[in-house]
């Protein structure tokens, strides 16, 4: 899959390819230090931030907080119960 800006596709392709070899590599080993391919996610994420400017897409917008319906059940009937229990 290709980045949103035509110009951050080779940033991409490094940070999946650090990504995937520090998950492999590392992760799945038991060390969890990310810290390998912080410096490229920087620059990748600087680009793709860039590339959002330009296409005038908002993070705002893309930052919502979704939750599945198991979370939100899970949610509410800890609620209800709460609720229900304070009328007594």
């Amino acid at each position: 899959m290709n980045s949103i800006g035509e110009d951050c596709n080779e940033l991409k392709k490094q940070y999946d390819a650090c990504f995937n070899s520090w998950f492999s590599g590392s992760f799945l080993k038991g060390t969890t230090d990310d810290s390998a391919c912080a410096p490229i996610f920087k620059i990748y994420q600087e680009c793709v931030k860039r590339a959002m400017r330009e296409q005038k897409i908002e993070l705002r917008e893309i930052e919502t907080d979704y939750t599945t319906g198991g979370e939100y059940d899970n949610n509410n009937s800890s609620s209800s119960s709460s609720t229900g229990s304070n009328k007594s």
